[in-house]
Formats: C-alpha cells, structure tokens, sequence
C-alpha cells in the first residue's frame, strides 16, 4: 500500500490508499475508517460501495458517516467504482466504463482485461485490509447507493456467509430491466441473459434467500425511481422468495447525498445491531 492522505474524524482515523491490484491490473484507490475503539482489538467491518461516478470521497465526505460508526465501533471501507487509468477502456458516457464497474467480471472485450469489481472486492481488497487493519473479517456487513446498492444486495446474496448485514440506499435491483443494467451488462457481459441473471439481485434472492433482515431506503422524488430502480420488483422478489426486506419509502427525498446522509444513522445501527 501506498498512503496518499489520512484524516482525524469524531476520535477515528481516515486513511486513503492507493495499492497495485493483480486482479484489475491497475492501481487501485480506497479509504478506510478506524473507529476509536479499534485501539482495543478488531472490530466488525462494514463495505460500502458507491453508484455511478463516483469513488470513495463521495461517502466520506458527505455522506454523514464518521460520526456514527465511531459511535458503534465499526470500520467502514469504500472501494472505488472501477478500475481507473492510462490503458483502461472507457466511454463518453457516464454509466459504462471507468467509475461505471457494475461490480461484475467483465467477459467481453475491450472490459474483460481490468474490469473485475466483485473478485477485487470479495478476494484481493479483504486480504489487505485483513492485513493491515485491525479488522474482525468474522463480522463482516456491506452496502451501498445506486450502482453501489446493487454491488451490496448481489455480493450479499452470493456471499451471505462473508457479508452477514446487507442495506442500500436507492439500488438498482432490477439490471436486466431497465436501461442502465442492460447496457452495462450487454457491454460487459455480452448478449446471454443467463450470464446477466447472475448479477441480478431479483433473480439472485429467487435463487437462494438470506437469513439477514435487508434495509432498503427509496426516496419517492428521485428522478430515476420509474425508470432505472423499480424497487417494487425487489419487494415482489423478496416475498416471492421469503427473504426478510424492510423497503422504506422516503417522501420527497432525491437520489443524492442529501437523502443518503439524512438516513445513513439507521444504516449503520441496521448493520452494528446485527453484527454485534
């Protein structure tokens, strides 16, 4: 690892790191919060992922978070969205390419060479953190917004036994319906729905439900709730499937930060309750 920057916040430390990744084959950039408590020993370790163009500074710095993990005693860790850099394909467009990772693995090129955001994440980031973070990896919870909130359901429902706490804030739980999902996953992943279903959270909990109680907060004024979000199909999913879900919907709430940071306390006690 190599430290670009690190921050004192509410008794806790923000540390920001860049470390060479043989998974994605970049330079990858993530932050990681230490509550005051981890001066005593390891404590459980919460992942956020975060939407579209955005990468760990988004959550950090607006997303009203220091305070009540340092308060539970949780460290938070924020990944980037993609893998970044000279050589790494990108688009015009903000919703496929660099800060747009889907977290899948890409099958298709030009993606297939560095775009690899559930391995990184699953396997190569949690060893280094293991390693160098007083971490408890046995108490282990993520989530996430937009694009983030469907990194955080489908990496939940893949590996319940890893993330044992799952919530998102406005996730795209439906990719193979709605137009954000199907270009990514037609550019990503090709032209075979069956290798789209695998990275579907609706799907996924149809496959196999989890024993943990998701949190879901929807604002109902945000621009992309009809088109891109369709919450209710997860809920539908969910009750199909018998999966614990609270969905709950904001009034007049947007998709920004604004919305994330009036409800990011009961995200962090959702998760702190469950994992002890």
């Amino acid at each position: 690892m190599t430290p670009v920057s690190t921050f004192k916040s509410f008794d806790g430390t923000l540390s920001v790191h860049d470390h060479d990744s043989a998974v994605t084959g970049t330079v990858m950039r993530f932050a990681v919060f230490v509550p005051p408590q981890a001066e005593n020993g390891p404590v459980p370790v919460l992942w956020y992922l975060s939407g579209l163009t955005c990468n760990w500074s988004n959550v950090m710095e607006k997303g009203n978070l220091q305070q009540a993990v340092a308060r539970h005693g949780v460290m938070v860790v924020a990944p980037d969205t993609s893998p970044r850099g000279e050589g790494v394909p990108d688009d015009d467009a903000y919703d496929l390419g660099q800060g747009a990772g889907f977290y899948l693995t890409a099958t298709q090129a030009p993606w297939s060479q560095h775009f690899a955001m559930d391995r990184y994440i699953t396997g190569e980031l949690p060893d280094i953190i293991a390693a160098n973070f007083p971490a408890d990896m046995s108490r282990q919870g993520i989530f996430g917004h937009s694009m983030g909130g469907h990194g955080a359901l489908t990496l939940h429902l893949k590996h319940p036994g890893t993330y044992q706490t799952c919530s998102a804030f406005a996730p795209i739980v439906a990719p193979m319906q709605v137009p954000w999902g199907e270009k990514a996953f037609s550019a990503y992943l090709g032209e075979d729905r069956a290798a789209w279903a695998q990275y579907d959270a609706c799907e996924l909990v149809r496959q196999q439900a989890s024993s943990a109680h998701i949190l879901i907060d929807q604002g109902m004024a945000d621009n992309f709730l009809e088109d891109q979000l369709k919450p209710d199909l997860f809920e539908a999913a969910c009750a199909e499937a018998g999966q614990k879900l609270t969905l709950r919907r904001q009034a007049g709430y947007d998709h920004s930060y604004y919305f994330i940071s009036t409800f990011m306390d009961d995200h962090i006690a959702h998760h702190a309750k469950a994992l002890g």
